[in-house]
C-alpha cells in the first residue's frame, strides 16, 4: 500500500518561491500517474500538475510557466517547484497517485486513489 508524505509548505510573500516534496513508500509511484492538487477554503480540490510514467508533465493554465513538477527516481519523491507565487495560490497542497496512462495524466480528482495528508501554502500580498 502506497504511503505519501508531503512537506515544504510555508508562508511567503507574493513573488516568492516554495518547493514541495512528496515522499512515497510502499510503491514506486512513477509506475503510474503522479499529481499535485490544491484546495483553498470553501473551494473544490483542483489539479495543479501531473506527470505520467514517461515523465510527461501537465499543468493547469493558472500555474503554467510558474510551477514545475518533477520526480526523483532515486528517492521515489515527487516535487513541485513553485515560483512567482500569488495570493490566489494559497491552499492546502496534496500529492496523489493513480493508474498508469499512455497519454498525459488526468488532473481529475476522481482518477487518483492514494493521497497524502497535505501541506499548507500561504501567500501574502
Amino acid at each position: 500500500q502506497v504511503h505519501l508524505v508531503e512537506s515544504g509548505g510555508g508562508s511567503v510573500q507574493a513573488g516568492g518561491s516554495l518547493r514541495l516534496s512528496c515522499v512515497a513508500s510502499g510503491y514506486i509511484i512513477s509506475r503510474g500517474c503522479m499529481a499535485w492538487f490544491r484546495q483553498a477554503p470553501g473551494k473544490q480540490r483542483e489539479g495543479v500538475a501531473s506527470m505520467n510514467r514517461h515523465m510527461w508533465p501537465s499543468a493547469a493554465e493558472s500555474v503554467k510557466g510558474r510551477f514545475t513538477i518533477s520526480y526523483d527516481n532515486a528517492k521515489n519523491t515527487l516535487t513541485l517547484q513553485m515560483d512567482s507565487l500569488k495570493p490566489e495560490d494559497t491552499a492546502m497542497y496534496y500529492c496523489a497517485t493513480g493508474p498508469s496512462s499512455v497519454n498525459y495524466c488526468s488532473m481529475a480528482r476522481s482518477y487518483y486513489g492514494a493521497w497524502g495528508q497535505g501541506t499548507q501554502v500561504t501567500v501574502s500580498a
